[in-house]
């Protein structure tokens, strides 16, 4: 059993508590009822190991979160100190904490433009949705309350509250049991050249892309949206990269509409592709709102945001004398929280870490890319640390292997045995190593997976499947 004050358990009784009584995100209940969990135990810097003890390279990052690694003392010292100081803090209102009132300053401070105010959540989902609600007030607070429906893209993942999660659009996720909002919401074509491109140059590709989204404003009325909410780079769908100057003429074509854009960077800020926010620095736009959760504290503790810019709220509370924003979360700015991401981003500047990241990300795309060789590779694509490898029967028509052949757990399991932690879904195993990795860690990373894919690659052939 499990005991607190020493962190001792009995592996196979912990396996069985959990498979008993835990229903997972995402829980997929026939193969959890025969396989249960991976139970992690420890954690430190780019490793893991599990309750039994074995040790494994985190190529998943935890969940695109762990970016200045395990184990870092610093942090879990600020969490106790905080907690002694002040543990809780109300923030409803007009109630705050130091904490909470320093991170929104240093936030600001790193933002692009005027991006200088803060709404504070717990998760990426909540701060979506914060963003999307701000939205609609800022058009009401105009004069523009039909501005209600919002534009988002297919292969989106935005969250998973009923609102965010008929935000995003992903392969999979939508299921007749649930029901999801579809009178104010409507999708997009997603910007995946690599399936979506047929025979077009990169170029034409986005001119298409354009105009569909013109086309849809045509369609319902300017006067009736109130936001445009992208990835920079789409994470849960596919790690799919955008062409070039595709988010530059998506965000021109807001502009022109007063559709607010709002840029989710729940994945890629802090450091993922080597920057603290990625809209400007990576892509060359200015948007009007930046969601974030994930790295702002390394995951160590729960905690998101959403920066809205100065324009925004100039409109919402100006000449607004009985106007509420009625939105918000009993742990919204929470003070460990805060402090906990205070010094995550302290860490962050004083290692340089961003800059680490553009030097062994691009030393991990380019050995990445060395996997196109195999006949299961399809494509390889992402940005330094946010990568994914998708599988394919044939190259030449792109044809997906087989759904029943789970191909990229397959793949996940063997790179698992292998001391390796990759993320599977669907067709792609996608990869988000914290961002203190070494180049050391990812040749072991892109070996392993090597290894695998060739392995499983040669049973398919004996089964008859390629």
């Amino acid at each position: 059993m499990l005991n607190p004050l020493h962190n001792q358990f009995d592996p196979d009784r912990l396996w069985e508590m959990d498979r008993d009584h835990f229903l997972h995100p995402w829980t997929h209940f026939d193969s959890f009822e025969k396989e249960g969990s991976l139970v992690i135990a420890k954690g430190q810097g780019c490793h893991v190991t599990d309750a039994q003890g074995k040790r494994y390279l985190d190529g998943i990052g935890g969940m695109w979160c762990v970016n200045v690694g395990y184990g870092r003392d610093e942090l879990a010292h600020v969490m106790a100190d905080q907690a002694m100081q002040l543990a809780y803090s109300n923030t409803f209102v007009d109630v705050s904490n130091p904490p909470a009132a320093m991170l929104a300053a240093k936030l600001a401070s790193l933002a692009p433009g005027s991006l200088n105010r803060v709404i504070y959540s717990l998760t990426g989902s909540a701060a979506n949705e914060g963003a999307i609600r701000m939205a609609q007030y800022y058009h009401g607070r105009k004069g523009n309350h039909s501005r209600k429906h919002i534009i988002s893209r297919k292969n989106s993942y935005h969250g998973s509250t009923v609102l965010t999660a008929s935000i995003g659009l992903r392969d999979g996720d939508r299921q007749d049991e649930f029901h999801y909002l579809t009178s104010f919401i409507h999708h997009l074509s997603a910007p995946y050249y690599y399936r979506n491109g047929g025979g077009m140059t990169e170029t034409e590709f986005t001119d298409v892309l354009v105009q569909e989204f013109k086309d849809k404003i045509a369609e319902l009325g300017a006067d009736n949206i109130a936001c445009f909410i992208a990835e920079p780079i789409q994470a849960s769908g596919g790690v799919v990269p955008p062409p070039p100057g595709y988010l530059k003429r998506m965000r021109q074509v807001c502009k022109e509409h007063d559709i607010l854009f709002i840029a989710d960077e729940v994945v890629t800020a802090f450091g993922r592709i080597g920057h603290m926010f990625a809209s400007y620095d990576e892509f060359g736009i200015q948007p009007d709102m930046i969601v974030m959760a994930k790295g702002i504290t390394s995951g160590y503790f729960p905690l998101g945001a959403t920066l809205y810019s100065d324009e925004i709220h100039e409109v919402v509370s100006t000449d607004n004398p009985d106007g509420w924003f009625a939105h918000g979360f009993t742990c919204a700015g929470h003070p460990i929280g805060c402090a906990v991401a205070l010094k995550n981003i302290e860490i962050m500047e004083r290692e340089d870490i961003c800059g680490h990241v553009r030097n062994v990300g691009d030393y991990f795309e380019n050995r990445l890319m060395e996997l196109e060789d195999l006949p299961l590779v399809g494509d390889v694509r992402g940005k330094r640390l946010m990568m994914c490898v998708e599988y394919v029967a044939d190259k030449e028509t792109k044809a997906h292997i087989p759904h029943e052949v789970n191909i990229s757990k397959r793949i996940s399991n063997l790179c698992e045995e292998r001391g390796l932690l990759v993320r599977p879904m669907g067709h792609l195993d996608v990869m988000s190593p914290p961002l203190t990795i070494t180049r050391e860690e990812t040749d072991f990373l892109v070996d392993t997976l090597r290894s695998a894919i060739s392995d499983i690659t040669d049973e398919l052939v004996k089964e008859g499947v390629v």
